[in-house]
Formats: C-alpha cells, structure tokens, sequence
C-alpha cells in the first residue's frame, strides 16, 4: 500500500516534523489512557454507585406505596426516610427523553442503569446543578424523586482529563524546548553550507551530539579543500597568464614596428592571444571577485547594457517583469561580468540582443536573447563546459574566443546558489540565456 499521497499533508521543516513525532504518540497515548480509565474507572465506580443508590430508591418505592393520598407522599418519605436525604413530589410534566450535558459520561452510564435495574422508571434529568431529578411511575401518578448528585457518580470527573491535557501539554512543551535545543546545530550546519554554496563564508564551529558534530567537521574540512583548491587554481591561472603579458607585449611592440602585410595578420594572432589571456584571468577570477552587497538588479543591468551600447553593440534593455520589487545581495562585479560574457556571446554570434530582468518574492532571472543561430537542445550542457567550441553551431568565423563564456557564467550562478540555463529564444529566434538564483 502507497503512502505517498501523505507527503502533501506533512511538514517539510525539520521543527514541523520533529515536532509530528514528538506530538503523535503523546496524544495516542492521552486517548488510551482516558478512553481506558474511563470505560475502567469511571463507568465501574458509577455503575456501582448507581445500584446503591437503586436499592434506596425502591425503599422509597415500598414507603410511597403505602400512601393514599398524592399530596402526602412528600411528607410521608420524609418522616418516614429522614436519614436517605430524598425529596419525592408529584410530577407536573415528565420529560419525554433522558437529559444531560454532553460531556458527562457518567451520566449516561447511570440512566443505562436505571432504565435496566429501576422499576417504574421514566426519565432522568441530569441539568440541574448538582442534583439528580428522577421520574418515576406509581398509582399515584408521575412522581419526581430528587437527591444529591455525589450520591450517584464520582465527584468532577472531568478533573481527570483536565489533569490529562495539561500535563500532557506540560511534558510536551518542556520536550519541544529540549529537542529545540538538540535541533539547532542542523539549523546552523544548514545555514552555513546554504551560504557557502551562495559564495559566502559564514563562520561556523560544530556544536551539539557526537554525529552532529562529525558531519559539522566533515563539513568544514569540505570547504576548507574547496576554498584551498579555488585559490590555487586561482593563483595558477593568474600567474600564468600573467607571466605571459610581458613578452605578448613585447611582441607587439616590435610587430607595430613593421609595415609588412604578414606583420600584420602576426599583430591579429597577438591580439587573439591577448584575448584569450584576459579570458583566462576572468575564469580565474570566478565569483570571489568582490563581496556580497544589496544589488537592484534592474538598474545593474542598465548599467551593463549601457557599457556594451557605448562599445557599439545592438543591445536593449527591456521593461523590469514580476511583482516583486527590492534588491538582492550579490557581488556586483561578479554578475557583471557574468551578464556581459552572455552579451559579448549573444552579439558575436547575432546581429543583435535583449536583456531582462524579473525578480519576484523568491527568484531573480536575469535573461540575455539574441538572433543567432542558436545551440541545438543535445549539445546545450557541452556548451557550458570550459574550453567547449560548438563550431558548427555558433559560427566560429565571426571571431570565437577559447570556450570560455559560458563556462565563467555557469560558474558565477553556481557560486551565488543559482543556476545557467540555455533554451531558444522565443522573441529573436537565437539563444537564450537565463541567470536563475533564489533571492
């Protein structure tokens, strides 16, 4: 049997759901011991209560039978039956149902008794504050036989659920602090690894129960060797390239010098060179570049498409979409360059791009489209991977760099816990490019 369609009514945070198991088997339990003690206790004690009080009321039986007169038989019982404390009076009306309230569960035991055991019984009335009124049938007419409801039933019964409830509520709380308390350190494990897959370094020292504290360790030696392994893959490809503008630099000096014609297709091959080193260095940079600051997201991208309009490009800026309004931290320059890789693709490879911008209550998606001819949908997740040149794709003729591009923007959406997705442009036809990250 499947049980899956209970995943929609559960609570998907871990205080919800600790809080599920801590509470479904306090209240199971509550509902046994009462359900338990009552049909044990409270229905023995008044079953046998009631048939003390049944073998009284058939003395009063026995005495009002031997009154002639209706009028009399009040005073007769009690002369007769002083030590009972029973008031018996002719009836006006008699109820043509029991009566009681609907939490009083020993009342209803003890009208089952009397309806069994009691000879002439009618009906009983149970709403009358601390009193049980019972009418009866004799040859003198309905009869209404009134004594003190202790006599018949145990005395605030309902005081044992009362007790119930609040204990039961009492251990609940005190258990629901402690286990909030034993939450807490995954509460901030997840946090901490949250923020470090947004890019963020967010102190973090591992604290509460032996397993707890190895996963808290195992996890900061994970980000120690990741952040160790982004520097020197930092530093090496920083150093490298570098090293190598010095003698491109050279070379180019030397190469202006000339008027040759093959002089000049040697200055191209420099300055593709030269191309390829900046690209490598904007790759090395990654996402460190910068920390984390409240961003308008919309009046960035004015920014940037305003820098690739004064390079002469055919770039623009479409109006904002979504309903939510504000800023979102990020690091500016990271996204930046990020955002003007997928412009200088969209431009290089299309007459054209546009740009938008929707931020809503949870995501941010920064879109860049252009009229190219596109990626086909097999060789989309190749086309994100470093040094990838989709040649028969991307019309490498019109001056393709090193397979960098969208390699440096999958990694910044990465860095900042979003994501890189390629699809096809609906408006221009090309390629289309969305930035996707939670806000």
């Amino acid at each position: 049997m499947s049980f899956l369609w209970l995943k929609r009514y559960m609570p998907r945070g871990i205080y919800g759901r600790a809080a599920l198991i801590l509470l479904l088997p306090v209240v199971f339990l509550q509902l046994v011991v009462t359900v338990i003690f009552a049909q044990g206790h409270f229905e023995t004690v008044t079953t046998q209560m009631t048939d003390t009080m049944l073998r009284e009321l058939e003395l009063v039986q026995e005495v009002i039978a031997t009154v002639a007169d209706a009028a009399d038989v009040g005073p007769t019982v009690e002369v007769a039956l002083t030590p009972l404390n029973i008031a018996v009076s002719p009836a006006d009306a008699v109820p043509e149902h029991n009566m009681w309230v609907w939490y009083d569960y020993s009342g209803r035991v003890l009208a089952r008794r009397m309806a069994e055991r009691l000879e002439g019984f009618r009906a009983v009335d149970l709403t009358v504050a601390k009193e049980v009124h019972v009418y009866l049938t004799s040859d003198l007419g309905p009869l209404r036989v009134v004594f003190d409801r202790r006599r018949i039933s145990a005395v605030n019964p309902h005081q044992f659920f009362v007790y119930t409830m609040f204990f039961g509520f009492l251990m609940t709380l005190i258990a629901f602090i402690y286990l909030r308390n034993q939450l807490r350190p995954i509460k901030r494990l997840a946090r901490a690894a949250e923020a470090f897959g947004r890019g963020r370094h967010e102190p973090y020292i591992p604290a509460g129960a032996v397993e707890l504290r190895a996963a808290g360790n195992a996890f900061v030696d994970m980000r120690n060797r990741i952040e160790r392994h982004i520097e020197q893959r930092t530093l090496l490809l920083s150093g490298v390239s570098h090293d190598l503008r010095t003698p491109l630099t050279r070379m180019r000096l030397s190469l202006s010098m000339l008027e040759d014609e093959e002089a000049a297709h040697l200055l191209r091959d420099v300055e593709d060179m030269q191309r390829m080193l900046d690209e490598f260095l904007d790759f090395a940079k990654g996402a460190a570049e910068g920390e984390p600051e409240p961003v308008e997201p919309h009046e960035m991208m004015a920014d940037v498409v305003a820098n690739a309009q004064r390079a002469g490009h055919d770039v623009t800026l479409l109006a904002p979409e979504g309903d939510g309004t504000g800023t979102v931290r990020l690091r500016r320059a990271a996204i930046e360059r990020a955002v003007d890789n997928l412009i200088s693709n969209a431009v290089r490879y299309g007459s054209r791009a546009e740009v938008s911008v929707m931020l809503t209550d949870k995501t941010l998606r920064i879109r860049v489209e252009d009229d190219g001819p596109g990626i086909p949908e097999p060789r989309r997740a190749e086309a994100t991977r470093v040094f990838t040149r989709l040649d028969p794709a991307r019309n490498q003729d019109k001056g393709g760099g090193v397979g960098l591009g969208l390699a440096i923007a999958t990694d910044i959406a990465r860095a900042h816990g979003g994501i890189l997705r390629l699809g096809e442009s609906e408006r221009l036809g090309g390629l289309r490019a969305d930035i996707v990250m939670a806000r």
